[in-house]
């Protein structure tokens, strides 16, 4: 395990304006929050971030990461808190332990291949600072260099799937080949023992019966180079156990049959240096023919730059060639990390360039099996994902609220919504979510969709499912009062209704069923003189009935038996100055004089209307400005029962320090009544202000 002193002088080696005395509190600070902790293997469990911060140090990258790694694992596993960590170590530090902790919370969540994607996607959307998935990348690649201390082996191979599923084309997709390369590696040994022994048995056979092949064989090139006046440096090595056993799954070939498991990379000063090499190196080895790629002139999505080829060496081996410049070596070990050795003073400018490079080479995936199939990095950073109790992953574009995650959960849940927990507290269904949130939503079988979440929903099948519902229950209410005017109108007629006079009129006014007619009648889209014809042919001229005044709300200017329905815009109440709105195939809609939506409805008929003398009962909407203190709601919902005024919805609007708003829909009897009402709550101590919307 590195030593203070040795993990400082690490970084300060390749940045020495680095804060050593940030790195010294943190390397303290996370040495006492974990005490006496341990690892599987019986060492301290502190001994694990030291090893990850040494793992970044290899990286280059800045100290506020450095930092974050020693510290990423005191949030999920310490006493200590994200407010501690603020408060010592400054806000950037805390941000990104808070972005590793979140990621560290849903490993576990990946026994399926759903789930898998839906965490590939997540740690994406999560990572909006790239240094967070650097620190979660290397965390994992320590765990994988520890995993057979594990005494669990069904824990060891979920923790190896997850990084062979997870992790290791993650670390691709930024271009980190080398962590890449070494989580495949380990994983493959956990996940396919015997496959790993046999390759890795076989390497080493091939290697004590050619003797030193690949030195000898890396001796030639950079011999043969500089004889032609090319300085170069050239390294080799047997490929990986895991690319050989996937090479052999893919082509369904023996090990025999491989012809090319050693590689050999070329580094020279530059790109013209690339392709002097490649000259130089066909001129004297034939090239095998479909195996040469040009990543110079084309770099890949993730920025690696290289060229690569095949040639048959005189050993009466197929070698594989890597060439590249010193600068394009450093982005194919290290990837976007690479930046951090080549960055300016400008830290902030150097890390917005290295998030859109990510953005850009996350753009698509190759084939589909890779990381993210035909998708867009940025949209996942508009994304945000909250979980289930269960710990079930739910993606949500930005700005949802819990109605929209209920009904990406289920339909029935969120037409059952009637509140959320959000991390334990109750909040209100308008509250939008954040990364990271645990969401529960209280539902009850009474409840159905309201309207007014229209206005807070930002998911299409959220919204679709309102609207879908508000239909339904629009329509049942239009059958109910088109049953009560159904009955108004057989009252009406001169005698009683013979059996089967339903039946026929549906078929003469071409209507499927009663609910058709009902719906029909409420609509007025057949009038009252058609229905009675309908019914009893001949009875519309007759002496018929006239039609019963309704109770309750009673509205002057309309024909008996027309349907109409108080608008939720203004919500008039006995007393206001009203007219109407006709359309065709609809009811009259009753506005006040003085609402705004009336400007809108110009292409619609007017209709001078007033209300009838025994009119009683309406709904008022109120604005309410409460002073933020223990008891305020309490006296406005005891001023509203004095005055017999019921409450049938609330909502709170805007929320400060000193003021809480709250919107309340109230049932009152007229004008004079909700005036009253809004006199006395203006004169409370605790209330503002009080207004009618």
């Amino acid at each position: 395990m590195l030593r203070q002193y040795e993990l400082v002088e690490r970084v300060k080696d390749y940045d020495p304006d680095a804060d050593e005395a940030l790195l010294d509190r943190a390397y303290v600070f996370s040495m006492k929050a974990h005490g006496a902790q341990q690892r599987a293997n019986g060492d301290p469990y502190f001994s694990h971030p030291i090893e990850v911060a040494g793992i970044l140090t290899d990286l280059r990258l800045d100290d506020e990461t450095i930092a974050t790694a020693i510290l990423h694992d005191t949030i999920e596993d310490t006493l200590a808190t994200q407010e501690e960590i603020e408060k010592r170590f400054g806000s950037n530090v805390a941000r990104l332990v808070d972005g590793v902790t979140k990621l560290s919370k849903i490993e576990a969540q990946t026994e399926n291949e759903r789930a898998a994607e839906n965490l590939r996607k997540f740690l994406l959307a999560m990572s909006d600072d790239i240094r967070v998935l650097l620190v979660k990348l290397a965390d994992r690649l320590h765990n994988m260099r520890t995993l057979h201390f594990i005494p669990d082996a069904e824990k060891r191979r979920r923790i190896a799937r997850e990084t062979m599923e997870i992790y290791a084309p993650l670390a691709e997709r930024i271009g980190m080949y080398e962590f890449m390369n070494e989580m495949q590696t380990l994983a493959f040994r956990e996940l396919e023992p015997d496959a790993y022994a046999s390759i890795t048995k076989r390497l080493a056979q091939l290697s004590d019966g050619g003797g030193d092949l690949v030195a000898r064989i890396g001796s030639g090139l950079r011999m043969h180079l500089s004889r032609k006046g090319l300085e170069a440096e050239v390294t080799g090595r047997q490929k990986h156990a895991y690319s050989i056993w996937r090479k052999m799954a893919e082509r369904h070939i023996s090990f025999e049959q491989l012809s090319d498991i050693m590689a050999f990379r070329v580094i020279v000063e530059g790109a013209e240096d690339c392709y002097r090499a490649l000259g130089l190196i066909h001129q004297r080895w034939p090239m095998v023919p479909g195996r040469f790629k040009d990543y110079v002139s084309t770099p890949k999505r993730n920025g690696y730059r290289s060229l690569h080829t095949s040639v048959i060496h005189s050993e009466k081996v197929r070698i594989e060639i890597q060439i590249r410049s010193r600068e394009m070596h450093a982005q194919a070990e290290y990837g976007l990390a690479a930046h951090w050795a080549y960055k300016t003073k400008e830290k902030t400018d150097t890390q917005q360039g290295w998030i859109h490079d990510l953005i850009e080479i996350l753009e698509n995936a190759d084939s589909p099996e890779e990381l993210l199939e035909h998708t867009r990095i940025a949209m996942y950073q508009d994304s945000i994902f909250a979980f289930t109790p269960k710990g079930e992953l739910i993606r949500l574009p930005r700005g949802a609220t819990s109605v929209d995650f209920a009904y990406a959960v289920h339909t029935d849940l969120g037409d059952q919504a009637v509140g959320a927990k959000i991390n334990g507290r109750v909040m209100p269904l308008r509250t939008p979510l954040a990364n990271g949130d645990q969401v529960q939503i209280l539902r009850s079988k009474a409840q159905s969709p309201q309207p007014e979440w229209l206005g807070f929903v930002v998911t299409a099948k959220a919204r679709s499912s309102i609207r879908r519902s508000v239909r339904h229950i629009k329509r049942d209410e239009q059958i109910v009062l088109g049953r009560k005017l159904y009955d108004e109108i057989v009252e009406r007629l001169p005698t009683a209704l013979a059996r089967g006079a339903l039946g026929n009129a549906l078929r003469r006014l071409k209507l499927p069923d009663e609910a058709a007619l009902m719906e029909a009648l409420a609509r007025q889209t057949i009038t009252d003189a058609a229905l009675m014809e309908a019914l009893m042919p001949g009875s519309a001229g007759g002496d018929v009935k006239p039609a019963p005044q309704r109770s309750a709300i009673q509205i002057h200017g309309l024909t008996p038996g027309v349907a109409f329905s108080l608008a939720d815009c203004c919500h008039p109440i006995p007393g206001d100055r009203i007219v109407g709105l006709r359309r065709p195939g609809e009811g009259i809609e009753v506005h006040s004089i003085h609402c705004d939506a009336l400007a809108d409805g110009v292409d619609a008929d007017w209709v001078d209307l007033s209300w009838g003398s025994g009119s009683d009962g309406g709904t008022a909407q109120l604005s309410v400005v409460v002073r933020n203190q223990p008891g305020s709601l309490g006296v406005v919902a005891s001023i509203l029962g004095a005055h017999g005024a019921n409450i049938v919805n609330m909502a709170l609007s805007h929320r400060d320090a000193a003021f809480h708003t709250n919107l309340m829909d109230i049932e009152v009897h007229d004008v004079q009544h909700l005036m009253r009402i809004l006199a006395a709550l203006r004169a409370a101590d605790v209330v503002a202000s009080a207004e009618r919307i």
